[in-house]
């Protein structure tokens, strides 16, 4: 005989309610005092529900979720250290902006303080990394009327909140028996509406403000959560360059720089296009270069537009933070601003294009498969409609600045905290937003190494997702801070280089995934995409070598340099120097 409790009657409803708020999908790792909303999901048919074993790679495949679909999954642990074992991803969906529900169950309240096993103070465990946490208690002293707007608020509050999407925190007791049956939920609205709604307001500026813009040589610095038809548009009436993010969208537009690393790296392109005005929207770019090139712009104002009110100004350089939708923003002042002098926008295009001409051409000496060289060949020859999740440290620097400057792809990345942990299962979050739709994702072998337990079941999750790994045995990023000439090499390599041997096919084999190994680099699209038409999970295994990698670097910034100074010499050797140079009218 089934049992048939009102704690089994209340999970039920709150996944309905989840249902209702726009969920569809549900990440849960095995655990017994979950048992009560994880056969509530479990039996909706209109759940998808992922089945992840180890609960800090259930939180990254659920943020991988939530970056590709914009709507909040839940993820599921039982209690205790499980619960603990979220805490990396909850801090990252924090940081990035992600919409999550985190749902932790939790022993009643009179096991606690007792010893009893498996149980911790989980109130409160994620501290200020939560937009709204609820402890409601056993099911006996929660009134059902407030059981369906426990769960709409709980979406409501993660992706409309007044700090933006985010992870929340429903901690949530359970009392034995877990397994169980409910009985007819309570009513919800009509026409399977939420019970809440919560809508965040598309604020704009005044067109007032557009006066401010007026005639003024300026930039548009693009990160993710900018759309693109806008931006351009409102660049192309100010006559100012846009300086895009990988993550941004923005590339390919008519006054699109992919190579503004390398500009910004050029003292005489710098000294020859003073900056009066930054118009920056979206989240701070990766490039350090970008950010210490801000930090010294003395004398230029600096407009920081976000959406949700963060103050994302980490030069503390911003004169003026708005809190507006960027894509709003731009569209109310297209029409009513005025260009900047003529000339402007062809000194930055011009270099623009000799960068690019030099980074091809140092690529095409360089026949094997290297870091720069991938990132270029994924970016240039994968089809637009395939998405790329790009690691941290230097995968996300790599796509940064040798990405195609034409590349329509969506791009992925863990930039909230930055960190390299959960990158496999952030991608395979991703690649289930979309079955069977095509991800790759390009790592390093630390991070592949780091999460590669997210393999495991992967091959059986539905997608088409391929990890290009650039191994260059270690931290390669490493190799480009002071602490590669600063210490002694025995010394650098223990702490920084982290020297690994490990066979990463076997690794990849041992979960039923197949490699490719690539050393020429016009191998490794048609090895990406002989994979993707493959279906399932496959690994594409690049060597490189820390040290050639790092030559590699030296001798594209050369030449982008040389490049950029020549135009640049060739631009204050005619009669464009005064319409760079003088006051605007």
């Amino acid at each position: 005989m089934r049992l048939v409790t009102l704690q089994a009657t209340y999970a039920a409803t709150l996944v309905d309610e989840f249902l209702r708020s726009g969920v569809t999908d549900a990440v849960i790792s095995p655990g017994s005092r979950s048992t009560p909303l994880a056969l509530a999901l479990a039996a909706n048919e209109w759940v998808r529900v992922h089945v992840v074993l180890d609960e800090r790679s259930a939180g990254f495949f659920a943020v991988g979720l939530g970056q590709a679909s914009n709507r909040p999954p839940v993820v599921l642990t039982t209690s205790g250290t499980a619960a603990a074992e979220l805490h990396p991803a909850v801090v990252e969906a924090h940081q990035a902006g992600v919409p999550l529900i985190v749902c932790t169950a939790d022993r009643p309240p009179d096991l606690h303080h007792i010893s009893a096993p498996q149980t911790i103070v989980q109130g409160g465990l994620y501290g200020q990394a939560v937009r709204w946490f609820a402890e409601p208690g056993v099911v006996e002293g929660i009134p059902v009327g407030s059981w369906r707007s426990l769960a709409s608020r709980a979406v409501a509050e993660a992706t409309a909140g007044v700090g933006g999407p985010g992870p929340v925190h429903l901690n949530l007791a359970f009392r034995d028996p877990l397994v169980a049956v409910g009985e007819a939920l309570p009513e919800g609205r009509p026409d399977f509406r939420a019970w809440h709604r919560a809508e965040r307001a598309p604020a704009t500026p005044s067109r007032e403000f557009a006066s401010e813009l007026h005639g003024r040589r300026g930039v548009i610095l693009a990160g993710r959560r900018c759309g693109r038809t806008a931006l351009h548009h409102l660049a192309e009436a100010l006559g100012w360059p846009v300086l895009a993010d990988a993550r941004s969208l923005a590339r390919g537009g008519p006054n699109s720089v992919a190579a503004s690393d390398e500009l910004l790296r050029s003292d005489a392109f710098v000294a020859a296009h003073p900056v009066e005005c930054v118009l920056r929207l979206g989240e701070t770019p990766a490039s350090k270069v970008t950010s210490q090139w801000l930090a010294g712009l003395d004398g230029a104002e600096q407009i920081v537009v976000d959406p949700y009110g963060r103050w994302a100004d980490p030069e503390r350089r911003g004169d003026v933070v708005i809190h507006a939708d960027p894509t709003a923003f731009c569209a109310q002042l297209m029409d009513a601003v005025h260009p900047a002098p003529e000339g402007w926008l062809d000194g930055w295009l011009t270099a623009e294009s000799a960068a690019q001409a030099a980074i091809d051409g140092v690529l095409a000496r360089h026949p094997e498969a290297t870091e720069p060289g991938v990132a270029r060949a994924l970016t240039a020859g994968l089809d637009p409609d395939v998405s790329l999740f790009v690691s941290s440290s230097m995968p996300i620097r790599d796509v940064e600045w040798y990405g195609h400057p034409s590349s329509a792809h969506r791009v992925y990345s863990n930039r909230g905290a930055n960190g390299i942990d959960g990158i496999v299962s952030s991608t395979l979050g991703v690649a289930a937003a979309n079955p069977g739709a095509p991800t790759v994702a390009l790592l390093g072998d630390l991070a592949y190494l780091y999460d590669a337990s997210a393999l495991l079941g992967a091959q059986r999750r539905g997608v088409r997702c391929v990890f290009v790994v650039a191994d260059n045995g270690g931290g390669g990023i490493f190799s480009f801070l002071p602490q590669a000439t600063a210490l002694p090499p025995e010394r650098f390599e223990q702490l920084f280089g982290t020297p690994q041997d490990a066979d990463l096919a076997a690794l990849a084999a041992a979960h039923g995934v197949a490699t490719t190994p690539i050393a020429a680099l016009a191998d490794l699209v048609p090895a990406v995409e002989a994979a993707l038409g493959r279906g399932g999970v496959h690994l594409v295994h690049v060597r490189t070598d820390r040290a050639a990698n790092v030559a590699l670097h030296d001798e594209l910034h050369a030449a982008a340099g040389a490049a950029i100074q020549a135009v640049t010499q060739t631009v204050l050797g005619g009669s464009s120097v005064a319409r760079l140079t003088d006051p605007p009218a």
